[in-house]
């Protein structure tokens, strides 16, 4: 679990950095407007997932679970409580989740995939697109747009390895998961409309079949 807790410090130790957890939390809005009654019940996976679902719940008509990746070893009285309830649980993201499949109507995950290497993304990704029955949405950080101080690698682990949208798409079709062209033209117009340009790559993915 060692190398988990790693990413919740470095994900908020980069110079100049951005993330996508935090992103995510202004882009509910959009993600509503995008996928209406598909976000009914959402599942999260990332970091400080626990800021994230409190936020979820306070929507109308939406049930939200999280997935912590590391250890929450300086966990809030809200965290704690959400994982007394079982709203919240920590698991490595590595392993088969502990849900059945289409679980979800909506799987969101974000900063997690951008630790882990090529071997357990092929994993990992198939196993989030299982729990969903409506539908996958991936927040990754940019190239270039990241980057930790060279003092705190040895201390925090391996970087965050950010990959191109290109990588992505290569990735996608060799796990045979499809993009959502419905929902990213959707969720293009509405952040649009906000006039919003996340900091964030975002790929919708339909559910495994």
């Amino acid at each position: 679990m060692v190398y988990f807790q790693a990413i919740k410090a470095l994900t908020f130790t980069l110079i100049g950095s951005v993330s996508c957890t935090l992103e995510l939390q202004k882009l509910i809005p959009i993600l509503k407007k995008t996928y209406g009654d598909s976000m009914r019940k959402v599942l999260h996976v990332g970091p400080d997932t626990c800021s994230v679902i409190s936020q979820l719940l306070k929507e109308e008509d939406i049930e939200a679970w999280g997935v912590e990746p590391y250890e929450l070893d300086d966990a809030d009285a809200t965290c704690k409580n959400l994982v007394r309830k079982s709203i919240v649980r920590v698991a490595d993201i590595k392993f088969p989740l502990p849900y059945r499949a289409k679980s979800f109507s909506l799987v969101i995950v974000s900063d997690a995939l951008d630790y882990l290497s090529p071997k357990y993304l092929n994993r990992t990704v198939p196993e989030l697109a299982r729990v969903s029955a409506d539908g996958l949405v991936i927040l990754s950080g940019f190239p270039g747009h990241q980057r930790a101080k060279v003092a705190e690698l040895s201390k925090f682990g391996r970087p965050a390895k950010l990959r191109s949208s290109s990588w992505w798409i290569r990735f996608f079709i060799q796990t045979s998961l499809e993009e959502n062209e419905a929902a990213t033209k959707k969720f293009e117009q509405a952040a649009a409309k906000k006039s919003y340009k996340s900091t964030c790559q975002v790929f919708h993915l339909k559910p495994l079949h």
